[in-house]
């Protein structure tokens, strides 16, 4: 893997608006994120700050503290919002989570993110499926067949990741087999 570019480290004012521009450019579809709280320090802090975000925690019931600091989280972004400038600024090419946009109101949302949490390795074992890691996003989607991009894809029009190289924005669209992959370069702030 290759180390982040410094540049990127915070991201800069330019590369926050380019970001949102590609994020934002429908204005018909919602663009939610699925995030780490595992690798976000801050998240439950942001997330439960005045002004913030339409979110939930992807793991079902009540959770003891520990974990709801390092589990899952859907939340809706806005353009503009200070949590979305915050995301974009302060996360970009630190594996913090993915974007997904769609029609698809809040908690069918939250239901379809849910139902690949756990998988089953092939001898029939359950394990957490981390897929709102961009590093495991962008490697899992090329791989997928029609079944599958299927079931992942469910209501989304379009996956949106930091690649390998955050100076490239990754985006996946589910209209063949395997999904499409465009990366788009994202010029240094």
């Amino acid at each position: 893997m290759k180390p982040s570019q410094p540049a990127f480290e915070s991201a800069g004012s330019a590369l926050v608006e380019q970001l949102a521009r590609h994020l934002f450019a429908d204005p018909a579809l919602t663009v939610y994120a699925v995030l780490d709280g595992a690798a976000i320090p801050d998240l439950i802090d942001q997330l439960y700050a005045d002004g913030g975000p339409e979110f939930a925690c992807l793991y079902r019931g009540q959770i003891a503290p520990d974990l709801a600091h390092c589990a899952p989280y859907l939340v809706v972004l806005a353009p503009g919002s200070s949590f979305t400038r915050w995301l974009l600024a302060e996360g970009w090419g630190k594996h913090w989570g993915i974007f997904a946009t769609a029609t698809a109101d809040f908690k069918a949302m939250q239901k379809h993110f849910r139902t690949f949490l756990m998988v089953k390795d092939p001898e029939g074992k359950q394990l957490y499926f981390r897929y709102y890691d961009p590093r495991v996003l962008r490697v899992y989607l090329p791989t997928c067949n029609r079944s599958e991009s299927a079931t992942v894809f469910g209501p989304i029009r379009h996956y949106m990741a930091e690649d390998e190289d955050p100076g490239n924005l990754l985006r996946f669209s589910p209209d063949q087999t395997p999904p499409r992959k465009e990366a788009v370069k994202l010029s240094q702030p």
